[in-house]
């Protein structure tokens, strides 16, 4: 974690923004609400104090409806500090997560390619509601303590005595500044370490849930149970570890509580019989110093939560700051495909090389193929041609014109790329079809189906188009569902669509319908196609062997 407290604390109160008025408006309520729940008890002892001969201008009775009042006062002023904390906490809740969905939407694709689905799962669910505890929980209590305690001595300070006053601001900063230091300190290292076993657990756990088939198929189920179990235990020692020393840190407060409140009582003592204070005067200031002594306490109470809170916090602060692998082009170059042409590509994730000289090209009315050995760069050549990340070096040129100088919408409208793995939403074909192109008309539809020769499936399913593919597209085969993502790209209509691998995962009879799907679009689209497989790379008019970074025909 690079952040201070103090900077995370900061940095996630500026995104309050229009809700700020909420929040100080929850803080005057909340500050108003303790000072009810003070003047309950003073002014019980405000009618002992002149119960002694204390010269007091208010009347008993005024003084138990005062007390009274305040009591009543006291739980409307506390529903409302309440209501607006939830009602700012829920509302960020929904601002966060639409400022990650906009952030992943500006680091995409390059930052879904890496392995770390499970932690912006994790950041998405767990670390946007944990700080809800900030929001709801931490920045109304610490300025409600401060405007209590402040204004509790001042009172004592004018009402009886100044040196009782510094007394009790010298407890105030042990309890609420002092102990919730230490306390950060000893917790903030163990939440962050908790959050970040937290991610790698989600995401492993995802995989398992992905990859559930495979895992019964190899009877790998017993291995992968032992390692969830681990790594639950894991989660379970750190929670362990944070309880014990957030419970030690409760039991250090509630013991410098009772010391400080003793001492209270003593230092009034003394004044007293020092003949500085009188015991009427007395009895009220040492009241009150007890009595606020609650929103001091909920203070040492925060670093509990506020060590995971703060690492979830660091962990959105740091997304939000992402820069993304390559800067979205706005405003460029307008294109409508005719050709596309690389040249001499280079490009290397960090020290590594993988493309050391690229060069390919397609037309309308082409289909050309990129084959090679499994993991030589055919499927990275696809996503640069994209641009998911930079070109080390060389040109990809779209009608002549540089694909770092082409709009970034232009370029989507002009290229489809089908993934290796089609993914369909849980919902119906119809859904996962119009993603691609939602004002298509259903006649469209079923043309671009009947493209990818999947239309006579769909029509055989009881509910046709309607029919709701499941989870992760479960209730379909692999080659029903590279059959739809096929039909998905024809809908989009695209003149450039890049098919990677795009008979992997099928038979040899899904090929041959996927094959001469591709064949019969060949008059109106470029395709270039990735593929290890002879057998799909023998539909294209040219084939491009890459080996060793490079290309060959």
């Amino acid at each position: 974690m690079r952040r201070n407290a103090l900077k995370i604390m900061l940095s996630l109160a500026s995104l309050l923004g229009s809700l700020g008025f909420i929040m100080i408006l929850a803080v005057l309520n909340g500050g108003a609400g303790f000072l009810c729940a003070v003047g309950v008890t003073v002014f019980g002892a405000l009618g002992v104090a002149k119960l002694l001969g204390e010269s007091v201008a208010l009347s008993y009775t005024a003084i138990a409806l005062l007390a009274v009042g305040c009591g009543i006062l006291r739980g409307f002023l506390r529903y409302l500090e309440q209501y607006s904390n939830h009602f700012i906490a829920f509302k960020l809740l929904a601002v966060l997560r639409d400022k990650v969905f906009k952030a992943l939407r500006r680091l995409a694709p390059a930052k879904l390619e890496s392995k770390q689905k499970g932690a912006v799962i994790s950041m998405l669910t767990a670390d946007i509601e944990t700080l809800e505890v900030f929001y709801a929980h931490t920045v109304s209590p610490v300025m409600i303590a401060v405007l209590t305690s402040g204004a509790v001595l001042v009172f004592v300070g004018l009402f009886a005595s100044w040196y009782l006053a510094l007394a009790a601001a010298v407890a105030y900063l042990a309890i609420g500044l002092i102990v919730p230091l230490i306390a950060n300190k000893a917790l903030r290292a163990g939440g962050a370490a908790y959050r970040k076993e937290l991610a790698s657990f989600n995401s492993y756990f995802l995989d398992s849930v992905g990859g559930v088939k495979e895992i019964v198929l190899h009877n790998a189920g017993e291995p992968r149970a032992n390692e969830i179990d681990a790594r639950s235990d894991a989660l379970l020692a750190h929670t362990k570890k944070q309880n014990a020393k957030a419970n030690l840190s409760g039991a250090v407060t509630q013991a410098l509580v009772g010391l400080f409140m003793a001492g209270a009582a003593v230092v009034g003592g003394a004044l007293t019989l020092g003949g500085g204070l009188s015991v009427g005067r007395m009895i009220v200031g040492v009241t009150a110093v007890i009595s606020a002594f609650g929103p001091v306490v909920a203070l040492s109470a925060l670093p509990a939560n506020l060590s995971q809170t703060f690492a979830s916090g660091d962990r959105l602060l740091d997304l939000l700051a992402e820069k993304p692998a390559v800067e979205s082009v706005k405003n460029g170059e307008k294109i409508e495909f005719e050709s596309l042409e690389v040249k001499d590509l280079k490009f290397g994730y960090g020290d590594r090389e993988v493309l050391s000289g690229v060069s390919i090209g397609v037309k309308k009315g082409e289909i050309a193929a990129l084959s090679g050995e499994s993991g030589c760069g055919k499927s990275t050549v696809l996503k640069l041609l994209l641009r998911f990340w930079q070109k080390g070096g060389g040109a990809i040129l779209y009608n002549g014109t540089d694909v770092d100088n082409i709009d970034a919408q232009s370029l989507l409208q002009n290229a489809t790329l089908v993934s290796q793995t089609t993914y369909l939403f849980d919902d119906t074909i119809e859904y996962n079809l119009k993603i691609a192109a939602p004002n298509a008309s259903d006649a469209d539809m079923v043309e671009a189906c009947k493209k990818a020769s999947v239309h006579d499936f769909i029509a055989s399913l009881p509910s046709g188009y309607q029919t709701r593919v499941g989870a992760l597209g479960d209730r379909l085969s692999a080659g029903e569902k590279q059959r739809i993502g096929l039909a998905r790209a024809f809908l989009r209509g695209s003149p450039l669509i890049l098919l990677d691998e795009p008979t992997s995962n099928v038979d040899a009879i899904n090929e041959g319908i996927i094959l001469r799907a591709l064949k019969r679009q060949k008059p109106d689209k470029a395709i270039i196609l990735v593929s290890h497989r002879d057998s799909t790379t023998s539909v294209a008019d040219k084939i491009y062997r890459l080996t060793d970074g490079k290309v060959r025909l």
